[in-house]
């Protein structure tokens, strides 16, 4: 009886999140570039936060969030990171190009104001590099995943550290952002998560299906790369990511 009443409960979320998708669209084809910069914030920010609500997800926030210019550094867990970080703060990504075209994912990112990178073109990433320090410079908000990939949650992969060029370049500061899923009784959840043979509607249904899933989103302290190498800078911030995102364990 539990188990139907669970996939009830997940089909009945899933109606309500196509919905708000497409309510979403709507407001951006139709609305959104009358919105002054501050209401296009406001409105992503919020229609992220409807995202969580319908999914049943909880939004723990951690520490304070730096004002631009600042990049954001942080763990990869799931297709839901994206849209964790815009409802914990308004900012701009980096993502994969392949992103761009995922049914209305994509529209709704790039609304957002995400910057695509092809991963497997230095050139590309060097546009993107010199695009990210200019939005910095501009007083932007930038969130990277330095991963390259999304992980289990439980370890933090190692971190590219061609992307923190950008905050060197701009004289930026990056501040390093921990996340974390748990469910009802506070243990870590497999439930978002997006790695190896999992499919992305596999990975909605898991996570239309859990019970009490929060997420926990902490921020540390900014910091500047002070001389720094790309190398070492990056290393710095992933043991940050590592320490700040058990701050509310």
């Amino acid at each position: 009886m539990m188990r139907l009443l669970r996939r009830f409960v997940a089909v009945w979320r899933m109606l309500c999140l196509l919905v708000h998708a497409l309510v979403g669209l709507w407001t951006l084809h139709l609305r959104f570039r009358r919105m002054s910069v501050a209401q296009q914030r406001m409105a992503v920010q919020q229609w992220a936060r409807g995202v969580l609500r319908i999914m049943g997800i909880g939004l723990q926030v951690h520490g304070l969030a730096q004002a631009g210019p600042v990049l954001l550094v942080s763990n990869h867990i799931s297709w839901l990171d994206i849209v964790v970080l815009l409802a914990a703060r308004h900012c701009r990504f980096v993502a994969k190009s392949e992103l761009k075209a995922w049914p209305l994912i994509g529209q709704l990112t790039t609304a957002a104001g995400t910057l695509y990178i092809e991963r497997t073109s230095s050139r590309d990433a060097l546009r993107v590099v010199h695009r990210m320090a200019e939005h910095l410079q501009a007083g932007d908000v930038i969130a990277v995943f330095p991963e390259g990939t999304t992980g289990d949650g439980v370890e933090v992969l190692p971190f590219h550290a061609n992307l923190l060029q950008a905050a060197i370049a701009a004289q930026a500061p990056a501040q390093a952002v921990g996340l974390r899923f748990v469910d009802a009784w506070g243990q870590p959840s497999f439930a978002p998560c997006y790695i190896g043979d999992d499919t992305f509607i596999g990975s909605v249904w898991r996570t239309l299906s859990a019970r009490g899933l929060v997420v926990h989103v902490a921020f540390a302290t900014p910091n500047l790369s002070n001389g720094r190498s790309r190398r070492t800078w990056a290393a710095d911030l992933r043991a940050q990511v590592m320490a700040v995102r058990n701050v509310s364990s």
